[in-house]
């Protein structure tokens, strides 16, 4: 599947200053929605995905991907370096854990044959090894000096992309600061001391209102921005999206490509190809790609006590203390709303699932849930597929073999969640 990028990263050009890196997602965690379709190094967890940010903070040279095996097909498709394979060069190759989404000094710091390790966990977080020692170490073996890392910083559950939020996005539009950008158009209003940046390629009308008291407010390549709308930053609209009329986008938002938003949103990040096209608020969240939510679609993002919310990562799994007070809901690819829909505080709601009852979403919903009101029953794959050929040739995109087979394997492996319950 042909994805549109906001730019090509430096990182992918090999250069001998710059560290030769492969990424890998070793598959632990429990990090479903967010990992369904894309390898965790691919999770956009601000403007950037972690791979994007580390890749260009740290200035490395991508010389390889390693992911689990039902990652690797659709990794190939997204990304034209070395899949599971380790190059056989002269100098140590730099890992890198894609579940870890800060580009960390202690990364850089390694010297040949130590290994980060994150001290609570004891999970590799980075390491500089031979190649032949890198293999070992990516397929499960301990290997090199142990330096301990005494911070969490690795992602275990879907939640955890509200913790690193804040700190990414400003991260991310440090970055940014350098990126192609024109005057402010006439007749968009600017409140604050940090400036703008506009692509020259986006389109902001006038009528619109960036805040840019406390960050600024990045417009990327392609975007539009409509009349009477007001972004608040820091925050970012990725390239292709666009902001529709009277939209309040407030802090710490991220829109990744071709999005569509409206009605107020806040500190929520979109992984792209998502559309929140009509009033309703969404506050504290993660949305994957092809999200469709319908008109007056609201979340809760704190909980009446004030107290921190606690959540399920998946169906069966033990309810978690997530630390955090605020926290809306996580979204996973390909789940559509119908009008009204209310999702309550700390909603995990996993990949294709069919929202159309007028009861409150709540809790953690199972991978292609139907809900009505007359309860729930298992997403027919044909009918999924259909839905989605029909939601993606809108935007002109065909999806892959290996993007379907990928959607396969995650629809099989659902069906014993819905034992005894039928289909629809």
């Amino acid at each position: 599947m042909l994805l549109l990028r906001r730019f090509d990263p430096p990182f992918v050009t090999l250069s001998p200053e710059m560290s030769q890196t492969i990424f890998f997602d070793d598959g632990l965690g429990q990090l479903a929605p967010l990992t369904d379709l894309r390898p965790a190094f691919d999770i956009r967890t601000g403007a950037f995905t972690n791979l994007e940010r580390i890749g260009v903070g740290l200035q490395l040279s991508l010389v390889g991907l390693w992911v689990p095996p039902g990652l690797v097909d659709l990794t190939r498709d997204r990304h034209d370096v070395l899949v599971n394979s380790v190059p056989d060069l002269a100098d140590p190759i730099l890992l890198i854990n894609g579940r870890c989404p800060l580009p960390l000094r202690e990364i850089d710091d390694l010297a040949p044959g130590e290994r980060l390790v994150e001290q609570k966990s004891d999970q590799t977080i980075a390491a500089r090894l031979a190649p032949a020692e890198a293999r070992r170490l990516l397929e499960g073996e301990p290997v090199g000096q142990t330096v301990l890392f005494d911070k969490k910083v690795l992602l275990s559950r879907p939640w955890e992309v509200r913790s690193v939020r804040d700190l990414a996005i400003e991260t991310d539009l440090k970055i940014l600061a350098g990126m192609s950008r024109r005057d402010v158009p006439a007749g968009v209003a600017v409140v604050g001391d940090h400036r703008p940046m506009i692509h020259p390629e986006s389109n902001v009308c006038p009528g619109v209102t960036l805040v840019c008291e406390d960050g600024p407010v990045v417009i990327d390549r392609r975007a539009q921005v409509r009349p009477g709308a007001i972004i608040i930053g820091p925050a970012y609209v990725g390239p292709g999206s666009t902001v529709l009329e009277r939209a309040t986008i407030r802090s710490h938002t991220a829109v990744g490509p071709v999005c569509k938003v409206n009605g107020e949103i806040a500190g929520t990040v979109f992984q792209g190809y998502a559309n929140k096209a009509h009033d309703g608020y969404l506050g504290d969240s993660w949305v994957g790609e092809w999200v469709n939510l319908g008109a007056g679609t609201t979340n809760s993002n704190l909980l009446n006590t004030y107290t921190p919310v606690i959540a399920q990562a998946w169906p069966g799994m033990s309810r978690e203390r997530t630390e955090e007070t605020f926290l809306g809901a996580v979204i996973g690819d390909h789940v559509k709303t119908a009008i009204c829909t209310r999702i309550m505080t700390g909603c995990v709601i996993h990949l294709g699932s069919m929202l159309a009852g007028t009861a409150p979403v709540s809790g953690c919903i199972a991978p292609f849930s139907w809900y009505t009101d007359s309860g729930c029953a298992f997403y027919r794959l044909s009918k999924f597929l259909d839905v989605l050929h029909t939601a993606m040739g809108r935007r002109d995109i065909e999806p892959s073999e290996a993007y379907l087979a990928r959607l396969r394997e995650l629809h099989l492996r659902s069906s014993p969640l819905f034992e005894g319950i039928a289909g629809t």
